[in-house]
């Protein structure tokens, strides 16, 4: 195989498929980057680590077409210290690929093309397309409120679902819920229930930033694909199911909240600086005009803060974690949120409006 390229095309592509790879990696051929030059004057390059799969082309200079796999921690990092705008030249035979970019010269074990998995995605029969734009909101409103307990497996990813004639993608940790609600793209209709794994829910957001369009999604029961411009990213799905998160949703909450969502997050970000790591509740004592946020911690004293809001109901005293809160007010764009609240022990609903696409609900805390 031999190819030349420009180091910035390599660089760019290099960093989409290197960051799937595993730092430790039992199976050798796991930690490699294939590539493989074709007659047709392209590079493609693919990394897996067997259950999700980043495979992208770029054109490339192929005087001898053919492939070979190199460890891709050690490439990405040689590629990313070549000299800007040099000429990357990429030659493997016996054994070994020679990187050769100006006065500089590597030489990189190989293992064989042969040994390198692919994923198999067997039929994919929902394909529908999704504007680049609302997939990165969709992530964006969501990812938050993904679990990281391993027991709880099929909370750790993205819940995507038709109902009531919309696409809606909703995240749960036990503590708060996120959901958004979309319109169905067409082509959805039959789509299974899915949910999308952390890991590839985050390499898909990073792609999204470079892809300006729309996004062709193509999934089964079992697998999902993204065509996102030059590269492709395949994912085995979580295999669980994913619990009714509408019963958490409340409906009756008659307490409404009004607060400006960037003034509310500064002042619970600033009395929380003193909240015991454990816990990081705060408390809200919430009037007519203002809510009073507080924390007491026995190491640390007493902090309080005064944030000025509307509210027409009943005094209520309420805690909530810091973090989930603060997470939650950071994805409200507008100039105002809709804190909806029943009393002490309900769940907390939080929107922009009752035309926003997204809902968030959040469990108070004792405090």
């Amino acid at each position: 195989m031999k190819a030349t390229l420009e180091r910035a095309v390599l660089l760019k592509s290099l960093g989409h498929v290197q960051s799937v790879v595993e730092r430790r990696n039992t199976i050798p051929i796991l930690s490699n980057v294939l590539l493989e030059a074709g007659e047709d004057g392209s590079l493609r390059l693919m990394a897996t680590d067997l259950d999700l799969q980043v495979d992208e082309r770029v054109e490339a200079d192929v005087s001898q077409a053919g492939a070979t796999t190199v460890p891709a921690h050690t490439f990405f990092d040689i590629v990313r210290k070549l000299p800007e705008g040099s000429q990357v030249q990429l030659s493997a035979a016996e054994g070994k690929m020679e990187v050769v970019a100006g006065r500089a010269r590597f030489n990189l074990q190989t293992l064989p093309r042969d040994d390198f998995p692919v994923i198999a995605e067997g039929e994919l029969p929902t394909r529908f397309e999704l504007p680049a734009a609302t997939l990165r909101q969709i992530i964006d409103k969501t990812r938050f409120a993904i679990s990281s307990e391993e027991t709880r497996y099929y909370l750790m990813g993205i819940f995507f679902h038709v109902a009531d004639d919309k696409l809606k993608a909703a995240a749960t940790d036990g503590h708060r819920l996120a959901r958004v609600t979309v319109e169905k793209p067409e082509g959805a209709d039959g789509m299974p229930d899915i949910i999308v794994p952390k890991k590839c829910v985050g390499e898909l957001r990073k792609l999204l930033d470079e892809v300006e369009g729309t996004v062709e999604v193509s999934l089964s029961g079992a697998k999902v694909r993204f065509g996102l411009g030059s590269a492709v990213l395949t994912s085995k799905l979580i295999d669980g199911t994913f619990p009714d998160y509408n019963r958490v949703i409340p409906t009756g909450n008659d307490k409404l909240l009004k607060v400006d969502p960037k003034s509310f997050m500064d002042g619970v970000d600033r009395v929380a600086t003193i909240a015991s790591e454990k816990t990081r509740a705060v408390k809200m004592a919430v009037d007519a005009d203002k809510i009073t946020l507080s924390v007491t911690s026995p190491e640390n004293g007493l902090a309080v803060e005064e944030v000025p809001a509307s509210y027409g109901s009943d005094q209520l005293e309420i805690g909530f974690n810091a973090r989930y809160l603060m997470d939650i007010l950071h994805e409200i764009e507008g100039d105002s949120v809709e804190v909806h609240l029943a009393d002490a022990a309900a769940p907390t609903l939080l929107r922009e409006n009752d035309q926003s696409q997204a809902l968030y609900v959040l469990m108070p805390m004792r405090v």
